[in-house]
């Protein structure tokens, strides 16, 4: 088995989550250079972090129309397992694979800490080795971090059970408080209606090493690597 990591001009992440995929699930990780037209067959497409063309524009925008995005959006759609993490997340916005927008932090600065979000949703296949309302400890890196959707677009995610993480405190406490960016109604990460496409803010690839006391993000390539087995 096979996970494609896409790589583009400023991805920074692309070597941590092929780490944590060797590590953590049975995937062979492959590096694709964005302006290949077409994936390798693969059981997994990951866009990782990082500041995609100097996030020149909109954050991910340039990225989106890469010449390998055509084929991320034909797989995606078709049901591929599909993960977004970070600028990966703003980029499957802006190629229109998931609603709603991530737009500048409210605190208009770049945020690099370790934050505390809960699971809203664990009946994902990357969610599922969760437990509903478990909160979990991931660092964030973002400056233009805070998701927005209109009304319609937020209810018709919210109807859907799209929801997958929701900023919140140690306790559980989802409220302004404990909301690092603005986020509407505290969201940190969502799926697609169909729910094989999967964009979140906070980095699971740098949660998956005891050593820094940070683990609570290997669940989510375990529970990748289990519904892919």
């Amino acid at each position: 088995m096979k996970a494609s990591i896409i790589v583009f001009p400023g991805s920074n992440c692309d070597r941590d989550i092929a780490v944590s995929i060797k590590k953590l699930t049975d995937l062979e990780p492959i590096m694709v250079w964005h302006k290949e037209t077409s994936i390798p067959d693969s059981d997994l497409i990951v866009i990782p972090g990082g500041f995609t063309f100097g996030d020149y524009l909109r954050c991910g925008s340039i990225a989106a129309n890469s010449p390998i995005m055509n084929d991320v959006i034909k797989k995606a759609t078709d049901g591929l397992p599909t993960l977004g993490i970070c600028n990966g997340f703003q980029i499957l916005t802006e190629s229109g694979l998931l609603p709603g927008t991530l737009i500048k932090n409210d605190c208009l600065s770049f945020l690099c800490k370790t934050v505390s979000i809960r699971v809203e949703n664990n009946e994902t296949n990357f969610s599922k080795k969760y437990k509903q309302n478990e909160v979990i400890n991931i660092p964030i890196a973002h400056n233009e971090g805070n998701f927005f959707a209109n009304e319609d677009t937020l209810k018709k995610i919210k109807d859907s059970n799209q929801i997958i993480f929701k900023y919140c405190n140690q306790n559980g406490e989802v409220n302004n408080e404990t909301n690092p960016n603005g986020s509407i109604e505290n969201i940190a990460g969502i799926t697609n209606e169909q729910g094989n496409v999967l964009g979140m803010m906070p980095h699971p690839e740098r949660a998956t090493c005891e050593i820094t006391k940070l683990s609570d993000g290997e669940n989510l390539f375990k529970s990748i690597s289990e519904f892919l087995l």
